[in-house]
């Protein structure tokens, strides 16, 4: 006789074993991984079932860290940069840890403070071919190098350009000092009007300088990218 097959039910939530908080369909979680000396994987909730025995099962989809990736860890990328993979998952419900949360690039660029259980994710990955969506993005200084939100940056008064304080001869302590900054172009450029016209005086911008990861391009950008593959 053919055994029934169990039926499974769809629930709304889930309550993290020894804890009060609970996840949903679109939450991200902390997942405990099977080696112990490693962190904890992190996902996106897609669905919560439970079967007839009350075993329940969270299918997932997979951030990457981008150690993970094909193409390993670049200098541009953030120490809580995450991708989100096309790999989906079924786990037990048991292995949810905690929950976190995954901001948009943008918003985590807003942050105030960064704390453990938060994230970033500015690509979604294909496991199988270690392709990037999107494959290009904007890129800064004379480095031409991608965003990275943990680096210090000074931005210049002139071009709006953004610059790593090292490219420009600069320490981050000198960088964090300083009231105005033009980049050597600008500053080039600046002199040579100054010989043309000396009488024009200009006045000055007030300098921005960022320091906890303030971006002013979006992703994209058609003028100024580089691959990501």
């Amino acid at each position: 006789m053919a055994k029934t097959r169990p039926v499974k039910k769809s629930l709304d939530s889930y309550t993290i074993k020894g804890t009060n908080k609970i996840v949903k369909a679109g939450d991200c979680v902390l997942m405990r991984p099977s080696d112990t000396d490693k962190p904890p994987y992190v996902a996106r909730v897609e669905k919560i079932e439970s079967d007839r025995n009350n075993n329940i099962k969270v299918k997932v989809r997979w951030y990457y860290r981008p150690e993970e990736s094909i193409g390993g860890r670049r200098q541009f990328h953030g120490e809580k940069e995450l991708f989100l993979s096309d790999h989906f998952d079924i786990q037990s419900a048991d292995t949810i840890e905690g929950k976190c949360t995954v901001h948009s690039f943008k918003n985590y660029t807003k942050l105030d403070s960064v704390g453990a259980d938060d994230y970033f994710c500015r690509f979604e990955y294909k496991s199988a071919t270690g392709g990037f969506t999107p494959d290009r993005v904007a890129v800064y200084c004379k480095c031409e190098m991608p965003y990275n939100p943990d680096d210090l940056m000074v931005q210049c008064e002139g071009c709006k350009d953004w610059f790593h304080p090292t490219c420009m001869n600069m320490s981050p302590e000198q960088a964090k000092k300083i009231e105005h900054f033009f980049c050597p172009s600008c500053s080039s450029e600046d002199e040579d009007k100054k010989s043309r016209n000396s009488h024009v005086v200009s006045a000055p911008i007030e300098a921005k300088m960022h320091l906890q990861g303030r971006i002013t391009r979006e992703l994209g950008n058609e003028d100024c990218v580089v691959d990501v593959i």
